[in-house]
C-alpha cells in the first residue's frame, strides 16, 4: 500500500521522513517516481496529476495539501473519490496571523506612513479606537471563525456572514443572501475567507463595494477569483474604498503591467497568508489514513457538490 505526493520536493523529503518514523507500513513515494501505479491508494497533492482515474487505478482517497480544493478540477476526477482538505493546524495560525497583520496595517494607516516615509514627510494620523473600528468577516467557517475570535480580542466590533446560520459568542451573525446587504453596511475593514464555489466566484465586485461604507478597506485571503479587479481599481479611483490587502489575486504572480503593483493604496504578498507544515500537518492525516483503513468517517472530507 502506497501514498503519493504531489507538491513541493522539499516539504516532500519532510513528509517522507515522518512517514518512515510513524507510519512505516505506508510506503511514500514523491512524484513522478510513482513505482508501480496499482500500488497507489492515498494521493496527496497540491494539483492531481491529468487522466487521474487511469493513471491511478485503485486510488481510493484524495488529499489536498491545502485548506481549500478550489485548485482541483472537480471535473477531472472520478465522481466516487473521496476529497479531503488539509486540517492543518499551522493553518489556522497562519491565517490569523496574517488577518491580524493586515487589519492592523488598515487600521493603522501603515500605508500612509510607507507612502510618507519614501516621500521624506512626517505627520501623524489621528488614531481611532478599535471598539469604534468594525471588522466584518465574510465567510465563518473554520477559519473565519477563529479569525473572528481573535480579532475580539484586540476590542474591535466583530461581525461575521455565512451561507447557513452560525451562532458565535461575542460576535455578530448573518446568514444567507437576505442579510448581505445589512452586514457589508457595517463593514469598516471587510475580509473575504470565503470558499471558492461557483457562488462566490467574483463576489468581491462593484456591487458589493458600493454596499459597504464610504472609505471602507479589503483584505482577501480567500482566492483570487472572489475579486473582480477591475472594479476593486474604479471602488478605489472613486473614494468608495480607501485601501486593499490583498495575500491572492486571479493570476500569480501578476503580470508586469498589471495596475496593483503601482497603486499605493494595495499592499500585495505572494499568497502566504498560510502554508502547510508537515509535523503538524501529518498528525491530522495519520488519522485520517487510519480511519479510512478502519472504515471511519474521515476528518474535513468535502461535500463535492458544495465544493468544500
Amino acid at each position: 500500500m502506497a501514498l503519493l505526493y504531489k507538491s513541493d520536493p522539499t516539504r516532500g523529503r519532510r513528509w517522507q521522513a515522518l512517514f518512515a518514523e510513524h507510519a512505516p507500513d505506508i510506503e511514500f513515494r514523491q512524484w513522478p517516481d510513482i513505482g508501480d501505479p496499482a500500488d497507489i491508494r492515498y494521493l496527496l497533492a497540491w494539483q492531481p496529476p491529468e487522466a487521474i482515474d487511469t493513471l491511478l487505478p485503485n486510488l481510493e482517497v484524495l488529499f489536498a495539501t491545502s485548506a481549500g480544493i478550489d485548485q482541483f478540477d472537480a471535473n477531472a476526477l472520478p465522481e466516487a473519490l473521496p476529497v479531503v482538505r488539509m486540517l492543518d493546524p499551522s493553518i489556522e495560525q497562519g491565517m490569523i496571523e496574517y488577518a491580524t497583520f493586515a487589519t492592523l496595517w488598515l487600521h493603522r494607516h501603515m500605508a500612509d506612513y510607507v507612502r510618507q516615509q519614501r516621500e521624506r514627510y512626517w505627520q501623524a494620523h489621528m488614531i481611532q479606537p478599535a471598539s469604534e473600528r468594525r471588522i466584518g468577516i465574510l465567510g465563518l467557517g473554520q477559519l473565519g471563525g477563529a479569525i473572528a475570535h481573535h480579532l475580539k480580542g484586540y476590542g474591535f466590533q466583530i461581525s461575521g456572514w455565512s451561507r447557513t446560520p452560525r451562532e458565535m459568542d461575542g460576535i455578530i451573525t448573518y446568514a444567507g443572501e437576505a442579510t448581505l446587504a445589512s452586514f457589508l453596511g457595517g463593514c469598516d475593514i471587510l475580509i473575504c475567507v470565503l470558499p471558492l464555489t461557483p457562488a462566490t466566484r467574483g463576489v468581491l465586485n462593484e456591487t458589493l463595494f458600493h454596499r459597504l461604507p464610504q472609505g471602507a478597506a479589503l483584505i482577501n485571503m480567500g482566492r483570487g477569483e472572489h475579486l473582480v479587479e477591475a472594479d476593486l481599481t474604479r471602488a478605489l479611483e472613486a473614494g468608495q474604498l480607501s485601501g486593499a490587502v490583498l495575500d491572492v489575486l486571479r493570476e500569480e504572480p501578476p503580470a508586469p503591467d498589471h495596475p496593483f503593483w503601482a497603486d499605493e493604496r494595495i499592499l500585495m504578498t505572494p499568497h502566504v497568508g498560510a502554508m502547510t507544515q508537515p509535523d503538524t500537518a501529518f498528525p491530522v492525516l495519520l488519522e485520517n489514513l487510519r480511519r479510512h483503513q478502519s472504515g471511519e468517517k474521515m476528518l474535513g472530507e468535502v461535500d463535492r457538490g458544495r465544493g468544500y
